[in-house]
């Protein structure tokens, strides 16, 4: 192949909802991220280091960033042509890279991060009213490092982040070092499991560190100061909630859990890997979102660790995330699973009959029918084969495909496995048409 030629596919993505995020011909193994953060103009000095393999010759590639400005590309060490058109970077090498090797790409950027606007609002980087935070689900990701921004595309990170002393630096990942210079601390995390770019998250505040749970898995929170006590109430059942967990899905799958609360309002909690963030607006003092936090912390075994291989399988993050907070409420003494599967069939039934659940549209991926009915399919699914093969295969899905990628015929198939009786006519039901089917009892 000419050095000069285009190698066909090379720039597209897999992705069938989000096309124009993520890119084709290559797999991203590792990133290693190191940013100089000023909070107060909120700018980002930043290098990244890429390393991918090439799953076919290319002669040129490409790369999702915002509108960080881009100062040097380097591929193998080698100055590399690059132009950066609205959130892609094109890079030519000067060499062609051969099928099945191994190349680095290495970018200086910098500016004023800021986040991707789209049909969801603005997702990414944003700014604290004191500090930062990311919240980069669907496509944010790009808003603060260069990477190939689909959730299949996972890869390994390390990231090291230095800001000024009187902040706290938490990243998704586990802590590394932490060295204290004039003025400033660097801060380095390494995520050792292999993890979408939407599930590294920053998070820059003037946060005071506690133990959220003791004993079991490490389990931490980074809050502020003056939040303590409402903190200290509200969640005061996660290491019961962890255990729970660990007992309904198998054990936790990474080394610990933090949970940031912002000391700014947030609309919705966030997760990305190992990690969820609140709002201050999600503490009062009487456990009123405590079914967020189990949400949230059910998202690290479906959705984190299993992360689906495209977005019109979203379901399979969000109905189980959502079943996770019904059978909570049975564990805990309040409502039983049946009464709140019952109330939300009502509810559902109430509505419009528009979603596909197993390929909801672009538009509707998260509309809230894809959660409840996504959850009411997981119940109808346990009632069809029962508790103990249920739990089972639960744990097993799990098990099987822990720090990869799954789609809804893998679940439809492995279900199988574990049921005595077909369950295509239960599945196509549920997740192939819009019509609601009478819920199991």
């Amino acid at each position: 192949m000419s050095p000069k030629a285009a190698t066909p596919g090379a720039d597209r993505s897999t992705d069938s909802y989000l096309p124009e995020h993520g890119n084709g011909g290559y797999d991203v193994v590792h990133y290693d991220l190191d940013l100089d953060y000023r909070v107060v103009p909120n700018r980002i000095a930043g290098r990244a280091t890429v390393t991918a393999v090439a799953r076919q010759a290319l002669s040129r590639f490409t790369l999702d960033l915002g509108r960080l400005r881009i100062q040097d590309v380097r591929v193998d060490g080698r100055p590399a042509k690059h132009a950066h058109r609205p959130n892609k970077v094109h890079i030519t090498p000067q060499r062609p890279i051969a099928a099945g090797d191994t190349f680095r790409v290495d970018i200086r950027y910098g500016g004023n991060p800021v986040p991707i606007a789209g049909r969801w609002g603005d997702i990414g980087w944003d700014e604290l009213t004191d500090g930062a935070l990311v919240a980069s689900q669907p496509n944010g990701a790009p808003s603060w490092f260069p990477c190939d921004d689909q959730p299949g595309a996972k890869a390994t990170f390390r990231v090291t982040i230095t800001t000024a002393t009187p902040y706290t630096v938490l990243v998704t990942g586990d802590p590394v070092t932490r060295r204290r210079g004039a003025g400033s601390t660097t801060w380095v995390y390494e995520r050792r499991e292999p993890t979408s770019p939407y599930l590294m998250s920053v998070q820059i505040g003037r946060y005071e560190l506690i133990d959220l749970a003791v004993g079991g898995v490490v389990q931490r929170a980074a809050i502020p100061p003056l939040l303590r006590t409402t903190f200290a109430h509200d969640f005061g059942r996660h290491g019961e909630i962890m255990e729970a967990l660990q007992r309904l899905f198998g054990p936790y799958p990474f080394h610990e859990y933090v949970v940031v609360v912002a000391d700014d309002d947030l609309d919705d909690p966030i997760e990305a890997q190992g990690m969820a963030v609140f709002g201050r607006n999600h503490l009062d003092g009487r456990r009123t979102h405590e079914r967020l936090a189990v949400h949230e912390l059910a998202h690290q075994w479906f959705g984190n660790s299993l992360t689906v291989a495209d977005w019109r399988h979203i379901w399979l993050n969000e109905g189980f995330a959502t079943y996770a907070e019904w059978l909570w409420s049975g564990v805990c003494g309040d409502l039983p699973t049946d009464a709140l599967a019952a109330h939300w069939y009502a509810r559902v039934a109430a509505r419009p009959t528009e979603v596909v659940l197993a390929n909801p549209g672009v538009d509707r991926m998260f509309d809230p029918l894809v959660y409840k009915r996504g959850a009411l399919t997981v119940h109808a699914l346990r009632k069809q084969v029962g508790d103990e093969a249920f739990f089972t295969l639960l744990r097993a899905w799990v098990a099987e495909h822990q720090h990869a990628t799954v789609t809804t015929d893998q679940f439809r198939d492995h279900a199988q496995r574990f049921a005595r009786e077909p369950l295509d006519d239960l599945f196509a039901a549920w997740l192939d048409s819009p019509v609601l089917p009478p819920l199991p009892r």
